[in-house]
């Protein structure tokens, strides 16, 4: 076994009190080696700088991970008090560069390193009390309270390989040795790549929801395809095969860059690849923690859009058409390497997991039945999308892992590197990134008369999002006017100060742009991005795309665009933001309308919203809710219940009476009304219910 690497742990076992341990050691190892790759770092003084201007500082990643432990117990009501509400605010969100990632320094107040650390002792000594008390059965399935435990540990385990990329990009005098991260010492003359003939079979992806080995959303399902013969290279392209192409104007030759390329290019700068330092003229390697003379052999690092210029280059010098591999094809290419997927495969057959070096390694020396690093090294950038797979479920605990990554942007990245470890070196890991981002990546090339997976228009396909689109952008029914434009009409007649206001539980993000028509500024929120995404793909790409269920397996494809909406001067006016409506950012504030739709009888604790949100609202404020007083246990304990039960002397107790005692002294009621909205299941099923809007101003 790994020296600092734990394999993960199965979900199967005979004895809860082994399977406890087995986590328990797991999740310390993670927490462990996690708080290791920090230690790479010179001084405190370098948590609080960037590896580059798209990414949070480094502080922002040491809390993240231990935040996410909190924030995924609260949301499934396994716990229900927080260690520090503020830094489960602050932390909570990362970037990938979307529209709503919150970039903007003059809104982050970063805390001390010390307290950082003493937030992660804290995180760490709840999540070891609860895998030592929580109840749960064997096998381990996502329902059960132990899977958000290993969410948490997974989670972590790829912040521990993402961190390690940023910690590479940081400034060589920001860095220090760590003697646990040693790197390979050995390289020699790169050696000359071949093609290897695979033959075509029918291929089957994604696997079942009774496998031994956690998952993550995107996993489950299945897709088919039927893969005609084709060629794989050898090996991974190395530094020396790189060279050639940089040697030879590969980054100044316009025709090998698509528009991304050209634009990553422009952006950039590059003349090589990021991890080469030229020195005197002469190219040398980046490793963790040093530069070394060029390792010929080992794995050029490389995005994606440097790959396919790569195969461009190489596709005209050749007069033959060189792609990067797909999916589909590098499952053939795992068949033929026979490998056995995690715990069978012993981490001594790649380089994987730390169990060799903290660095690449040449690329003839882990063989798979005559082709190399099929697993670790580098991941591998593949030619295909990350699309679901059919069947695909989010899970309600981490439901924007996935989801935002469909949108034809997002490459995959196959078979693991030498910092992979947990989910990431399994068979059926799905991970995918922006085609410019930098990861321990590289390459592989095939020749194929497979798919070349273009794209098109994306629509929508998650069923819950699609059916949410259709409410807010689709058709009326039975003379109900849309809900969303019939709040903001409300909302509007009762403002007094129009300059910004706040559209929390904003779904897709209708009701926004509704807003926009009298507000200068609107801000939507919502808890989960795969509802955001949806206004904010409207503002970016001019268009919603969704489907609409008709009959059992029958939809129909639906298309609205700006123009449709008449939104087209109001979308630089709105923003969209993730957030919590019960423990939202500082930044927050000064709104002269908040307007919480269908959103109290959803939150884990209301009150948490509803005793603060004063301090959100400028003078003369007012707040507008609205909601069916939907109460069930599944949001929201019953302890915390706003209305919708007897007390103990068996009265009654009404929701909006208990707002008026709860608001009295901070707002007075302006307004009370019914509002009808109905949401389309299918062509012959409604759901048609009457929410209660209440319209409060500040006192």
């Amino acid at each position: 076994m790994s020296k600092i690497s734990m394999y993960p742990v199965t979900l199967e076992g005979q004895s809860i009190e082994q399977k406890r341990k087995e986590i328990r050691e797991y999740f310390h190892n993670t927490f462990d080696l996690f708080e290791k790759v920090f230690e790479l770092l010179q001084d405190e003084s370098v948590f609080y700088k960037k590896s580059e201007p798209t990414r949070h500082p480094m502080i922002f990643y040491f809390g993240h991970t231990a935040t996410f432990f909190v924030n995924r117990l609260m949301s499934m009501q396994i716990i229900y008090e927080r260690i520090n509400p503020e830094f489960e605010s602050l932390f909570a969100v990362g970037v990938d560069e979307m529209r709503w990632d919150d970039l903007e320094e003059s809104r982050y107040r970063w805390p001390e390193v010390s307290a950082v650390r003493n937030y992660r002792n804290a995180v760490r000594k709840l999540v070891d009390d609860l895998i030592m008390r929580l109840d749960f059965t064997l096998p381990i399935r996502e329902d059960s309270a132990m899977w958000i435990i290993l969410m948490g540990i997974e989670h972590e385990r790829i912040h521990i390989e993402t961190s390690l990329v940023l910690h590479r990009q940081m400034p060589l005098e920001y860095i220090k040795d760590v003697p646990e991260f040693n790197i390979c010492t050995h390289s020699s003359k790169a050696p000359q790549n071949e093609m290897i003939t695979l033959k075509g079979d029918r291929v089957t992806l994604g696997k079942s929801k009774n496998h031994h080995l956690y998952g993550w959303d995107n996993e489950y399902g299945s897709y088919e395809e039927v893969v005609k013969e084709f060629q794989v290279s050898q090996f991974l392209v190395s530094n020396g095969e790189f060279m050639e192409f940089v040697n030879d104007g590969g980054y100044e030759t316009k025709e090998y860059w698509d528009e991304e390329g050209l634009a990553f290019l422009q952006k950039s700068n590059a003349k090589h690849p990021h991890f080469w330092v030229k020195e005197n003229g002469v190219f040398k390697y980046r490793a963790l923690s040093k530069i070394i003379d060029m390792p010929q052999d080992w794995p050029v690092d490389v995005n994606a859009l440097e790959a396919e210029a790569f195969c461009r280059y190489k596709s005209k010098k050749e007069n033959k058409e060189y792609l990067l591999p797909s999916e589909a094809e590098y499952e053939l290419i795992y068949k033929r390497a026979n490998l056995k997927d995690v715990p069978a495969l012993h981490e001594s057959r790649a380089n994987i997991n730390f169990y060799h070096y903290a660095s690449s390694c040449p690329v003839d020396e882990f063989g798979f039945n005559g082709i190399y690093d099929v697993i670790g090294n580098v991941w591998q950038w593949s030619r295909t999308p990350i699309r679901p797979f059919k069947g695909f479920e989010v899970h309600a605990a981490y439901d924007d892992f996935s989801v935002p990554t469909f949108d034809d942007k997002h490459a995959l990245i196959l078979g693991s590197s030498w910092a992979s470890s947990g989910n990431l070196i399994m068979k059926h890991s799905r991970y995918a990134f922006r085609k410019h981002f930098f990861q321990n990546a590289g390459f592989r090339y095939v020749i194929t008369q497979n798919s070349k997976d273009e794209s098109g228009d994306v629509y929508e396909s998650d069923e819950l999002v699609s059916q949410y689109c259709e409410f807010q952008y689709g058709d009326t029914h039975f003379c109900v006017e849309n809900f969303a434009t019939a709040c903001a009409k409300i909302a509007a007649k009762y403002a007094i100060n129009t300059t910004k206001a706040l559209d929390l539980g904003c779904a897709t993000g209708r009701a926004s742009f509704e807003l926009a028509k009298r507000f200068d500024r609107v801000e939507g929120i919502d808890f989960s991005v795969r509802f955001i995404q949806v206004g904010s793909k409207l503002q970016e790409a001019g268009y919603v795309a969704f489907t609409c269920k008709e009959e059992g397996e029958l939809s129909i494809n639906k298309k609205v665009t700006l123009q449709d909406l008449g939104y087209e001067e109001l979308a630089q006016k709105v923003s969209f933001w993730q957030g919590d409506a019960c423990n939202l950012k500082p930044s927050f504030t000064a709104y002269d309308l908040i307007m919480a739709t269908n959103l109290i009888d959803r939150l884990y604790n209301p009150r948490l919203f509803l005793d603060t949100v004063d301090k959100r609202l400028n003078a003369d404020g007012i707040l507008m809710l609205t909601s069916p007083y939907t109460w069930q246990e599944s949001s929201t304990k019953k302890e915390f219940w706003l209305g919708g039960y007897k007390d103990e002397n068996g009265n009654a107790v009404r929701t909006i009476e208990r707002l008026k005692d709860i608001l009295h002294d901070k707002f007075e009621l302006l307004h009370v009304q019914d509002l009808e909205f109905v949401i389309k299941e299918t062509a012959r099923k409604y759901q048609h219910t009457v929410s209660q809007v209440s319209v409060w101003k500040k006192r």
